[in-house]
């Protein structure tokens, strides 16, 4: 009995030790903050500029709400394989919200682009397990073994 928990423990090492410095996946699972502040920051921007349309608001609560087990979920498969930082997390934020806005800059009808960008989160396009579902999918394997 001893032997087969020795072998058993020997066996799942290197597993482990593979699961625990994964950087590519830690950095895939920031895709996951990347999509909340895409969210976060267009929805701001799109109820300022709007006129303080509440539906932006709404909507931003909303998606949180349909996403934070997903978001909770990449925190604590991230740390399992190799860790974050907050300033990992802050630079994959940092990095949704720019990308968000130089797409928005770039929109010759600024006002189209909130209505559409609405539209998507509202529709649930722009939900972690429709817009990451490969990434969602590891994480979920990992986290239930």
């Amino acid at each position: 009995m001893k032997k087969l928990i020795a072998i058993a423990l020997l066996l799942a090492v290197p597993a482990q030790a593979q699961e625990a410095a994964d950087p590519e996946l830690v950095g895939e699972l920031m895709a996951f903050q990347g999509a909340k502040a895409i969210v976060s920051v267009m929805t701001t921007h799109c109820y300022e500029t709007t006129g303080l349309d509440a539906a932006y608001q709404t909507a931003n609560e909303n998606w949180y709400l349909r996403n934070v087990g997903f978001l909770d979920l990449a925190m604590r498969v991230a740390a399992r394989v190799g860790g974050v930082s907050d300033d990992e997390v802050a630079a994959a934020e940092t990095y949704g919200g720019s990308q968000i806005m130089s797409a928005y800059n770039k929109a010759e009808d600024k006002a189209s682009f909130c209505t559409s960008f609405l539209e998507q989160v509202n529709s649930g396009a722009l939900d972690i397990d429709k817009s990451l579902p490969a990434t969602l999918a590891k994480a979920q394997k990992i986290a239930a073994q």
